[in-house]
Formats: structure tokens, sequence, C-alpha cells
């Protein structure tokens, strides 16, 4: 399963996704526009850890935004990494 969502092609159709999504900076305050010159540099390193099943998320930005009615809703905003492997599992 995880040899699956390794393949290059699913890999960039979730870095696609990701891009055409755009979405906030996450806790780390990377943008979806730096994402593919970060994966050159890091991915090695992110294969091995999500391979080897150490990879661990990063926290999420928690903000709260405004409901119709006036109360506050709380959302968490994951990092564009942690949004580009969830899409390559999704």
């Amino acid at each position: 399963m995880l040899a699956c969502v390794l393949e290059r092609t699913n890999l960039q159709r979730a870095l696609k996704q990701v891009r055409q999504n755009k979405g906030a900076p996450g806790i780390d305050g990377m943008t979806v526009d730096v994402l593919p010159q970060y994966l050159k540099q890091h991915w090695p390193r992110i294969r091995s850890e999500l391979l080897a099943g150490t990879y661990r998320p990063s926290a999420v930005h928690r903000v709260e935004i405004p409901k119709p009615d006036g109360r506050m809703r709380a959302l968490g905003i994951p990092t564009a990494l942690d949004r580009f492997i969830q899409q390559a599992i999704a």
C-alpha cells in the first residue's frame, strides 16, 4: 500500500492538488508555492521516514473564524507538507 502512495505519479497528482487548493500556511509558515522546492531538497529524508514509520506530522496552526451566527469556529491548519502527504494517501 505504501509503495503505491509513494509512486511518482501519485506524488505528482498530490502536489498538483495541494497547489490548486492553495490554503493558508501551517504552523511552519511554509506556503504551497514553496513546497516543490522544499520537497526537492528534503524528499529523501521524508520518504525514508514514511517507509520506516517514523514520520510525524507537525502540530496544526489553530485559528478561529466567525460563523454566520456570530460564534467562532476553530480550525486546525496543517502544514503544506502534511497536506501533501495526506493528499498522497487519499
